[in-house]
Parts: structure tokens; C-alpha cells; sequence
């Protein structure tokens, strides 16, 4: 087939930096029939490239199947008198979720069979999961087309069946039950899908009747609802990019208005969780990385010191239980989980020096002397430990199993870089043991370097497939991520937003020097504003890669963030700042991607798209593909697949999502 030529029509933007031409702004516009035809005339093409190479897309896709133990169960959690777990089984593409009386009976009752509630739906993601305190009712919620805009319904236990409680247009926001079982919290969003508004309904009455307890009109600012871990407090929260709010409605009196512990102040972040006879308060106040404060019940708003700020050392958060804290934070560029006693006393938990992840598990029960925590790495599956807080005697509860593949066979490490400013910026490569520095492996770098997500090492069963082939794959660390404190964020944004992508740029370089990466044989991969640093990078160095994968990718900055009537601009302006004034127009300007496409080298490149995106909208890449078209024709490959029914996520059952690797895997393994 020959490639789609969108068509085009004059359009001017008009801008701090002068006037812009675009002559494929129309495809922004979803009820045009013609914007649909170019993406299924995309969609065609898409499928026309990869048909001569089906057969190696499924033998990638039976190779990651091979991989994955089909029917599965998850460690089981107790809470109160219940063990709840969920399940997989094979040729089922979504969870179950059940419970039992015992840690061995966990599977007997379902709760919500995910694959039942998708029948009939291309697309389905589980929002809410809650049980009520007296673990009668569950509330849960559901997406059914990618949009982000979800039903929740409540659901009786003892009798499996849903009541005729149905909320209409929730959002991710969260939710939380009073104490007496009664009352549910839950969050709405805005037209431009700002979770922005916190309702209370009460079990047997309509959506109709719903108090509003929360709305804020502050477009910078998303709202979230959630239990302390003691059940005895319903935390709403406000958060914008720089300030937080945080408002309390005790559990036991939910009908009471809600109090807000301090009033929002310009850079001034907390969070709150309640402690016994205390709050816990982690804050920004004076510490650029975070400390921990804590404060009395009837006094919230005065805090005391109880674990001092160190630079470096960023506090992500601080889980309350009986007897002590449990702290997730960055250290040197890794995750780690601290303990901490009343009595100032802590532990470091050890995980060795392999790059990993490690998240806190959940741990519902509130009197325990052991911490169950998640890790795994470049080499290591998700694996479920618990470990007694004081002796740290450690038990395995479940790894996930990884069939035929002998794990002692990989091998990973971290190195530093040198970016063009003198900064040592950290990279994670994984490959094959036997797979030599000698310079003749492709490599498949990913990278993100936004909004101080880090982005912790994790195992994939998918990645196994190009290392097993010879590849070396890394993972980049620039800056605009967290890994190495809030400053790392700080110089990775606003008007430092390119030391991103030229901190990305000086790793891939180190991997070629140091003979990680055939100096031709350079792939990049990132999704959303990772989508974004691909875009930057091939702009910056086109030759330095042979090929990119940009899934969902933010390639359109200025546009996008010129329109506050666009989903989440305003919230975004904190993150890339305001093009519609300098010297954000110009900064903007000199690295957006779809702006400074231009007749380059550009590598084979291979992008994604979800038509019901409310965060990266379809028309971006769609409008990134055709100039590209245009202004850069090339033999190299550009494919362009658009998900229909989806949305920000992709495809949303496992079977679909290997598929959707596989194809990534085969492209990258055509033009590498």
C-alpha cells in the first residue's frame, strides 16, 4: 500500500512568536468524516506493513504468552476476618477477585469477575475497588471505552448481585466509606476532565440526591478522596502541580462539613494520614525533599518535627501503623522503604544494589509487627515479601512465575553518563549474560523525565525476547523525573525542559562509547510525555537512532498547551509553562516536536495513538504523521496505529496488550 497523505487546509495560529501555519489542525476535530477516514486509511497501512511480518509477530507473541503462567493467584491479603486475592486463568484476558476465610480459601467467593463485567466491551478498565468496613458492600467502578470517565455501582457481597445505586460520570479521584457503611465518597471531573468536585451518597437513594462536599474551582488544582489507614478519617485532597489542601470528614460523622487543616499556600505541598492520636504530615515546609512532621487531632494545622529534611533524600510518602511509620523514598537514585519507631529508632530494609523497584504492598491490618512489600528488577519478577520489622526475617510469598526461562541467564548494572553541563545522569542496562561491551548489540533505550515520575527498573517477560535475540536494553533516568530528588525535577522543566531530552541524548552516546549499543543500532522508546522526549530526540540527533517507538506521544507542546479549553491545559501550565506569553512561547516553541519537524534523517519510527484519549488527544500524533509525511519522506518506515475503542492505555486486555508488544518488538526488530 502507499502511505496515507492527509490532506490539507489553511490554518494559521497566531502567537507570541508570530504566526504559524498548520495545515493539518483539522484533524483535531473527531466528528469530521474525514479525520476518521485518514485514521483508518493509517490503521490499513499499519496492518499492510506488519502482514509480511505476522508470522514473526506471532512467534514474539507466543514467546511472551510462553512466559506468563496463565492461571494464577495473587499473594492473599487479610483484612479483619478476610483474605482477599485475585486470580487469573487462562485464555481470560482480566482478573478475578475473590475472597475466603483463610489464606487458603481466599479464591472461594468472587467478588468481581472483570472478564464478565467486559463482555460485550472491546475495551475495560477497573477503576474503584472498595469494601465497605463491615465488608458487606463493595463499591467499584468501570470504563468501558477509554475515555476515563467511569460508572460506579455498589455491590452486596452476600448475594453477588448489584444494588440499584448506580453513580454516573465518576473519575479516577478515588472514593471512601464513612464508618457506618452507609455513605459513599466519590469524585467528579469537569468538562476538560478535571477530577474537580468530592459528592456523598447515601446507600438506597438516587444520584440525584447526592451532596456535594467539595468542589474546587481552581483549574490548576485535581481533587481526590481517600480513608486514612485507621478508617477513622475521609481525606480530601486538592493538588496542583506546586500546592496542596488537604480537608477532613470524620468517618464516624460523615454528614459533617469538612475542615481544612491549612490553607493552600503557593509551593507549599503536605499530605496527610492519621497516626493513633496524631496525624503524620509529609511537607515540603522548608525541605526541598520532603520531611516528616507530625500533629495533634484537634490541632492539625501545628506541626512538630519528627524526621528532618535531607537533601537528596526525597520522602515520597509515610504509611502510619500501631507502633510505626513505614517510608517509601528516593535515595541515590533508588527506591528504598525505611522503618521508623515513635522512639526516633529506624531500619533500612536491604535490597541489595541491583536497580530495582520496590513499592509497600498492601498492608491493611493496623497492629503488626511485619511489612509486606513488592520488589523486582531488570532480572527479578514481581515478587510479594514479608518481613518482620524488628529481627528482618523475610518470607517469599509469591514470585511471579516466569515458565520456561532460567533468570540466572540475565545480567543488569547501572552506569552514569555525562550530560553536556557536567551532570551524571544514571542509566540501567539489562542484557543476556554472554552479551559483551564490544559494540555490536542493538539497544533499546526508554525513557520518560517528566513530572518527577521516576521511573523504577521493572521485569518484563516481553523485554526477554530482544535480549534473548542479542539486544541490550537501558533505561534512562534525565532529568524532569524524581530519581534524584525534587531538584531533579526542578532542572528538568519550565524553562530547563531540554536538559530531558539532552540528558537522554548523553546516555544513549554513553552507551555507545562504552560498547553497550552499535553506534547504528540505536532504538528509542517512551509513551506520553516520554512521547514527547522521543519526538525531542530525533529532532536533536536524528542520526543517533535507527528507529523510535512514540506511544500516545505529546508532540503538538504549543498548540496544546495554547488552548485552556483542551483536558488538563491549565493543570499543565505549572509543568511546561504558558506559550501563550514569554518566554514560555518561545522556549516551548524550540523544542516541540511537531513543531521543528523538518526534512531530516528521521530513524524508522513507529507510533500509537487511543481516539478516546482525554490526556494525550488522537490528533497529535495523527497531526505529527502527516507533516512528517510531508516534510520528511523517507524509506525508512512510519507507521501510524490508532486505537478506536481505547484510550491513553492502549489496548486493555492481556492478550491484546502482548499482542501490541509483539508488533513493537517486530518493528523494532526489522529496522534496528
Amino acid at each position: 500500500m502507499e502511505a496515507p497523505v492527509a490532506k490539507q487546509v489553511p490554518f494559521e495560529w497566531t502567537r507570541p512568536t508570530g504566526p504559524s501555519s498548520d495545515p493539518w489542525a483539522w484533524l483535531r476535530d473527531r466528528d469530521d468524516p474525514d479525520t476518521i477516514a485518514y485514521l483508518e486509511a493509517e490503521n490499513a497501512y499499519a496492518d499492510d506493513w506488519f502482514a509480511p511480518r505476522s508470522a514473526f509477530v506471532e512467534t514474539i507473541f507466543e514467546e511472551i504468552k510462553s512466559r506468563v503462567q496463565e492461571t494464577d493467584l495473587a499473594a492473599p491479603v487479610r483484612k479483619d476476618g478476610w483474605w482477599y486475592t485475585s486470580r487469573t486463568e487462562q485464555g481470560l484476558s482480566y482478573g478475578i477477585h475473590c475472597r475466603g476465610r483463610t489464606a487458603d480459601t481466599a479464591s472461594e467467593q468472587t467478588l468481581l469477575d472483570e472478564n464478565v463485567e467486559a463482555d460485550g466491551h472491546d475495551y475495560f478498565s477497573l477503576g474503584a475497588f472498595d469494601v465497605s468496613p463491615d465488608h458487606r458492600l463493595l463499591a467499584w467502578s468501570s470504563d468501558v471505552d477509554g475515555s476515563e470517565r467511569y460508572t460506579m455501582r455498589i455491590r452486596d457481597l452476600d448475594t453477588g448481585t448489584d444494588l440499584d445505586d448506580t453513580l454516573e460520570d465518576t473519575t479516577w479521584g478515588g472514593c471512601a466509606w464513612s464508618a457506618d457503611n452507609r455513605h459513599l465518597f466519590y469524585v467528579k471531573p469537569d468538562d476538560a476532565m478535571r477530577p474537580f468536585q468530592v459528592w456523598r451518597h447515601e446507600l438506597g437513594t438516587s444520584q440525584d440526591a447526592d451532596v456535594l462536599v467539595v468542589e474546587d474551582d481552581d483549574e490548576r488544582f485535581f481533587v481526590s478522596v481517600d480513608l486514612s489507614r485507621s478508617g477513622e478519617w475521609i481525606m480530601i485532597e486538592s493538588e496542583s502541580k506546586l500546592s496542596s489542601e488537604v480537608s477532613l470528614v470524620s468517618a464516624a460523622d460523615p454528614t459533617a462539613s469538612p475542615r481544612i487543616v491549612r490553607e493552600r499556600v503557593a509551593d507549599l505541598e503536605y499530605h496527610l494520614d492519621h497516626w493513633g492520636d496524631r496525624f503524620v504530615v509529609v511537607t515540603n515546609l522548608d525541605a526541598e525533599d520532603f520531611r516528616i512532621m507530625t500533629a495533634t487531632i484537634d490541632a492539625p494545622d501545628v506541626w512538630t518535627e519528627f524526621v528532618a529534611h535531607e537533601p537528596g533524600r526525597r520522602i515520597l510518602g509515610a504509611e502510619p501503623f500501631a507502633t510505626h511509620l513505614v517510608v517509601h523514598e528516593w535515595h541515590h537514585a533508588q527506591q528504598r522503604v525505611r522503618i521508623l519507631w515513635t522512639d526516633g529508632k529506624e531500619r533500612v530494609i536491604d535490597l541489595g544494589s541491583e536497580p530495582h523497584e520496590v513499592e509497600l504492598d498492601a498492608n491493611p491490618e493496623w497492629s503488626t509487627d511485619t511489612v509486606r512489600y513488592s520488589y523486582q528488577s531488570l532480572t527479578t519478577p514481581a515478587s510479594i515479601y514479608e518481613e518482620h520489622i524488628v529481627t528482618a526475617d523475610r518470607t517469599l510469598l509469591k514470585q511471579t512465575p516466569v515458565p520456561g526461562v532460567d533468570l540466572a541467564q540475565y545480567t543488569a548494572s547501572r552506569e552514569w553518563a555525562t550530560a553536556p553541563d557536567g551532570t551524571l545522569v544514571p542509566v540501567d542496562v539489562v542484557r543476556r549474560v554472554g552479551t559483551f561491551a564490544d559494540g555490536t548489540a542493538p539497544c533499546a533505550v526508554y525513557g520518560y523525565g517528566s513530572y518527577e515520575l521516576s521511573m523504577a527498573p521493572w521485569f518484563s517477560a516481553a523485554r526477554l525476547s530482544l535480549l534473548d535475540r542479542g539486544w541490550t536494553w537501558a533505561l534512562v533516568h534525565p532529568r524532569g523525573g524524581g530519581e534524584l530528588g525534587r531538584r531533579w525535577y526542578l532542572d528538568g522543566k519550565l524553562q530547563h525542559k531540554i536538559n530531558t531530552f539532552t540528558d537522554t541524548i548523553a546516555c544513549c552516546d554513553h552507551l555507545v562509547a562504552a560498547g553497550w549499543a552499535a553506534p547504528n543500532r540505536v532504538s528509542i522508546r517512551g509513551g506520553s510525555a516520554g512521547g514527547l522526549l522521543v519526538g525531542a530526540c530525533i529532532n536533536l540527533r536524528p542520526e543517533l537512532f535507527a528507529s523510535a517507538v512514540a506511544e500516545v506521544p505529546f508532540v503538538d507542546v504549543v498548540s496544546t498547551m495554547s488552548d485552556p479549553s483542551l483536558p488538563l491545559t491549565i493543570t499543565e501550565w505549572e509543568e511546561w509553562g504558558d506559550p501563550r506569553e514569554e518566554p514560555s512561547a518561545s522556549y516551548m516553541l524550540s523544542y516541540s516536536p511537531y513543531d521543528n519537524t523538518a526534512p531530516n534523517p528521521y530513524p524508522a519510527l513507529y507510533v500509537t495513538a487511543g481516539l478516546n484519549d482525554p490526556r494525550v488527544s488522537f490528533h497529535e500524533p495523527a497531526k505529527w504523521v502527516a507533516k512528517m509525511r510531508h516534510v520528511a519522506p523517507s524509506e525508512r518506515p512510519l507507521v501510524f496505529k490508532c486505537e478506536m475503542g481505547a484510550g491513553h492505555g492502549g489496548p486493555s486486555g492481556r492478550y491484546e496488550r502482548w499482542d501490541d508488544e509483539a508488533r513493537v518488538i517486530a518493528f523494532l526488530d526489522a529496522n534496528t
